[in-house]
């Protein structure tokens, strides 16, 4: 792209190390993440989508260093936030920020709206106590909340009045990148909308950078830059918001798109579904070479054998398959 990015990930690996059987009389590995390269630019939405399970979510944990990488790079500010402690990440936490799913458990029950959203200001040393209420009001009009709710506890809002709240609290640090969790995926059709609209106002107002993790692609065909499919673990394409939609390349994506309906009914009955026979192997256990091999509907003798290299097709568009090859299109 020719800027340098603001986030930078190379080669991130994720494992945990579970106990299995009624008394965890076994280990074993889940293989969570394997090496996931990303560049993500400054005031871009990147979205990560994907079936339950790919690994979207633990890419955005490992990335805030919620999660400690097994092994890889998360350069920041020229700093690889992999290596820090908690103690080391604390200035980064700032910059840094994260909306989760269930905005209910996000909030503690016995604090109020606007000792929530206090809370990371005064913690950061951001505002002096006298200036606190006019902070937290100033965030609460910027979300979208009358001003009165500061005295309420997160019981007496709806979801979407909460998850305003939790935004306005990630707000409160001043960062410059924000991971949003499926954000949106808890509450009401209608309310989504309400939340994307936010996050895209609050984004062109303070300069944010997002990365966006859902499995909707309705949504995520109209928040996003750029668009990174995942399959158990691995990143199977990514490419440009328009890109991805109108010129899917690796097979996955194409089942991916095909699920998604279309609004001209007589499109709708017309067009030819691409559906994935089988299940997604488990992580405990994922297929030798590419992991999509087991399902995908032109796999070769290469692909179980061979993991496919993550190359450029075309000028900003990455794909990991071994059926395509540079130039081409779908």
């Amino acid at each position: 792209m020719g800027v340098e990015p603001l986030l930078k990930v190379e080669n991130l690996v994720k494992h945990f190390h579970v106990k299995l059987g009624a008394f965890g009389e076994r280990s074993a590995t889940v293989y969570a993440l394997d090496n996931v390269n990303l560049e993500i630019m400054e005031g871009e939405t990147l979205s990560l989508v994907g079936e339950s399970g790919c690994g979207k979510s633990t890419t955005g944990f490992t990335i805030l260093n919620l999660y400690k990488a097994t092994s890889g790079k998360v350069v920041y500010k020229g700093q690889d936030l992999a290596t820090l402690d908690e103690k080391q990440m604390r200035p980064f936490r700032r910059d840094l920020q994260i909306v989760f799913q269930d905005p209910y458990s996000t909030l503690n029950p016995r604090m109020t709206v606007g000792e929530a959203i206090g809370e990371p200001i005064l913690f950061h040393k951001l505002a002096t106590k006298a200036e606190l209420k006019d902070k937290v009001a100033a965030l609460l009009t910027d979300v979208g909340l009358p001003i009165r709710f500061a005295q309420r506890y997160p019981h007496e809002l709806s979801g979407g009045q909460r998850q305003r709240v939790v935004i306005a609290r990630a707000l409160a640090c001043q960062p410059k990148f924000i991971v949003c969790d499926e954000a949106i995926s808890a509450l009401d059709v209608s309310i989504q909308a309400q939340i994307i609209n936010l996050l895209l106002d609050l984004q062109e107002k303070y300069g944010l950078t997002y990365l966006f993790i859902a499995h909707d692609l309705a949504v995520v065909r109209h928040i996003s830059t750029r668009v990174g499919v995942m399959y158990l673990g691995r990143l199977a394409e990514l490419a440009t918001r328009e890109e991805l939609f109108d010129n899917p390349l690796h097979p996955y994506t194409k089942a991916l798109l095909s699920a998604v309906p279309e609004t001209d009914p007589e499109l709708e009955r017309t067009r030819k579904r691409q559906i994935l026979q089988g299940d997604v192997p488990s992580p405990l256990n994922p297929p030798i070479g590419c992991r999509f091999h087991t399902r995908c509907p032109i796999a070769m003798e290469v692909c179980s054998k061979v993991i496919p290299e993550w190359k450029e097709a075309k000028p900003g568009h990455l794909v990991a398959c071994h059926a395509v090859n540079p130039g081409q299109t779908s």
